[in-house]
């Protein structure tokens, strides 16, 4: 059993990489992909434990993506992570998510309260700032009752302090994680609000555009969701992936490796990613 879908420190988890790896092989998995969100700073890390501990780490991310008014997310496996043109367009992304973030700070500092960019970055070294770190410090500092209180009053959209991030395309995340030679799968395709007709027609604009699979299995499908998108991989001739969204403590209802309890990921998913990476490497050679 794999997890093709978790997040550390480095992006809005709660766990390092190194101890995120460690529960992985405590949980018995066969392999683990580290994707947190527009970073692939955690990598090297995660791929020294598992060394050291002997489970296999896959190189990932996840690129926030915009279609249509909608939030689309896009997973890359097995990017090099050294590719001069493909992390300097990563560090774009980082910097628009950096302008956005002083934006929040800047209006949270309007309605009264003590916080900003800089704070929170000490507080959370090294980690890709996001909504879930604004939250969680108002709460840690006295600023709110919780970090949903902090979502539900000031940084869910259409509150106050909400700033949208401008969002890449789907179709320029799949091109720079190609850019990478990664292998661009569209992640929880479950949470995007399509019919069936709408969703196929979508996942075929991908498709062509050089999406390699589809997040079949995941932790918030119902087992309906998972016949129906198990065969949209099918019918489209896509890859099938698999994973929890693991964020530690952030997400306390899904756990490493089950999810809600009976998420199940088989390595043939892994096995797959791997085969259509090398040939298409062999292709970019």
């Amino acid at each position: 059993m794999v997890d093709l879908h978790t997040h550390s420190t480095k992006s809005d988890g709660t766990l390092e990489p190194a101890a995120l790896v460690r529960l992985a092989k405590e949980a018995g998995l066969r392999a683990i992909a580290l994707t947190d969100h527009s970073t692939v700073k955690g990598i090297s890390e995660a791929r020294r434990e598992g060394e050291r501990i002997g489970l296999e780490v896959v190189p990932g991310v996840e690129l926030s993506a915009s279609y249509q008014g909608m939030e689309v997310h896009i997973l890359g496996y097995y990017m090099e992570e050294n590719n001069a043109s493909f992390r300097k367009e990563l560090q774009e992304v980082a910097g628009e998510r950096d302008r956005r973030n002083r934006k929040m700070a800047k209006r949270l500092q309007e309605e009264g309260f003590d916080i900003t960019l800089e704070a929170l970055e000490r507080e959370y070294p090294e980690a890709m700032i996001t909504r879930a770190h604004f939250s969680q410090y108002l709460a840690e500092h006295g600023m709110a009752e919780s970090p949903n209180a902090a979502f539900r009053d000031y940084l869910n959209p259409g509150c106050r302090c909400y700033v949208p991030q401008e969002k890449l395309s789907p179709f320029d995340a799949i091109r720079l994680i190609r850019l990478g030679n990664g292998v661009p799968v569209f992640a929880h395709p479950v949470l995007c609000p399509m019919g069936e007709g709408e969703l196929s027609a979508f996942v075929q604009s991908l498709k062509e555009a050089g999406l390699a699979g589809i997040e079949a299995i995941y932790s918030m499908n119902e087992p309906e969701d998972e016949k129906r998108l198990l065969a949209l991989a099918k019918e489209m001739g896509l890859l099938v992936s698999g994973g929890s969204d693991f964020h530690g403590a952030r997400k306390p209802h899904i756990q490493l490796g089950i999810g809600r309890g009976s998420l199940h990921v088989p390595y043939q998913a892994l096995e797959g990613i791997k085969e259509w990476h090398m040939l298409h490497r062999s292709r970019w050679d």
